[in-house]
Formats: structure tokens, sequence, C-alpha cells
């Protein structure tokens, strides 16, 4: 089971004292982060004229090739014969796991047997991370800009730790420590387990 917010509480206070801040993850340098610093004091970004054609995403040219298609197969840690589910690094939040296509294709792509099928192992997934122990929600999320390859984020976030809520979740999980390994391990096995009982095969 996930650490309780007491026990992530109490590494974090350990790390930096009770009334210390957690290391700055370097927000400043993403491109979508829409904020800086004037004079000392926040102030969103001067929005930028038009462009003449989107940037081209992941998977959409020979420079920028499609990280899901080439990903190490040791990332996977549940499979079926349409999809894969990828446990992403170890970050703050007690687990992120990605599920995506193993056809290349973008979310609009997707027939409507592939649909079905996609809402209902989204329903399950988010159903079996929320039973977690110490998970206060899951939040289900798909970015397009990053990836041309469908793929779409189940973020588990503690429970009754205020401010780490919405999608706040995901800056938060470059701050906090992360989860113990044996833990985060456990965790992720209990996770694909259960899934595979719904369908397909765990991996881990």
């Amino acid at each position: 089971m996930p650490e309780s917010p007491e026990e992530l509480y109490a590494r974090v206070v350990a790390q930096v004292g009770p009334d210390g801040r957690l290391p700055m993850p370097p927000v400043h340098e993403w491109d979508m982060f829409p904020w800086e610093l004037v004079g000392g004091r926040l102030q969103p970004k001067v929005l930028q004229p038009p462009m003449a054609a989107e940037d081209p995403r992941w998977g959409e040219s020979e420079e920028k090739p499609c990280s899901a298609c080439t990903r190490d197969q040791q990332d996977r840690v549940w499979e079926n014969d349409r999809w894969t589910l990828v446990r992403m690094r170890r970050g703050g939040m007690p687990l992120i796991l990605v599920l995506q296509t193993r056809e290349h294709l973008d979310y609009p792509d997707m027939g409507d047997d592939l649909a079905a099928e996609y809402g209902r192992l989204s329903v399950i997934l988010c159903r079996i991370m929320s039973g977690l122990e110490h998970v206060g929600r899951v939040h289900v999320c798909r970015w397009g800009d990053g990836g041309s390859h469908l793929h779409v984020w189940f973020i588990a976030r503690p429970e009754r730790l205020p401010g780490i809520i919405g999608s706040m979740a995901v800056e938060w999980d470059q701050m906090l420590p992360p989860p113990p390994q044996d833990v985060w391990e456990r965790d992720t096995h209990d996770v694909v387990r259960r899934l595979a009982t719904h369908d397909g095969r765990a991996l881990v």
C-alpha cells in the first residue's frame, strides 16, 4: 500500500525541516509554464503571436521519433492485444501509470470498438488505483502536445495533504521525495495483478 500522509510528511520534514521548502523543479524552463518573475513578482507571461504552423510532436518527424513505439519493454507492466500500460519513473506521487495503444495512432483516431475498450479499461484502472490505501484521488489526464502516440495518464495522489490537489499534483510529483522503492514496486504489482483479472496480462 502507498505510504500514509503522515509517513510522507515525516520524510519531507526530515529532508527540509518543518518550515523548509522542497527543491524547485525547473518549471521556468518549460514552454508551457505560463508565469515569469517580473520585478520580484510572479506574473503571466506575455502571449506570443501565432506561429505559422504547430511544432511537430514526438512521432511526427524523423528528428523526433515516437518514444512510445521505441520504449524499452521493461517499462511495460501490463498488456493485452491492443493496449499497454507503462509505469512512469518513481516521482513524488504514489504511482503514475500511462495507458497507451500498441498501434501508433492519436486519441481522435480511435474507432468505436477501440474507444469502447478504452472507456472500460480506464474506468477499471482508475477504480483499482483509487482503491489503494492512502490514495486520495486518481487524476485521469490526456495531454496531446508532447507525443502523437495515444497515451493517457493515471496519477494517484496522496490523501489528506492540503494543496496536493488538481492539476498542480503534476508539479508536486517533481518536488516531493519519491516513495520507497519496495512500496512503489509492490503497489505497481498489486494494481496490474488486479487489472489482469479483468483483461490482459501482468508483466511484473
